[in-house]
């Protein structure tokens, strides 16, 4: 985690703002301790983790099974190439 320091505040509220977004996350201190975080909101990533779950359950169905000979048969098949 990033620390940020409250009195010179040179980073533009914007670009602390984008960086949680995009999931980094910053303390704030006030006399060497912690007053406040700057983070991703917790219900979106959640979200986000479960968006790509079902993506891969998706992609897994469609996928099918395979049988262990078939994928050993298929990985001495491309050593040949």
């Amino acid at each position: 985690m990033r620390e940020i320091h409250a009195a010179p505040a040179h980073i533009p509220p914007r670009q602390r703002l984008d960086e949680a977004q995009r999931g980094g996350t910053a303390a704030i201190p006030r006399r060497g301790r912690a007053v406040a975080r700057i983070a991703p909101d917790a219900r979106r990533r959640q979200e986000q983790i479960e968006t790509a779950i079902e993506t891969v359950k998706a992609l897994r169905r469609r996928a099918g099974t395979i049988v262990l000979d078939e994928l050993v048969s298929a990985r001495r098949e491309g050593r040949k190439s």
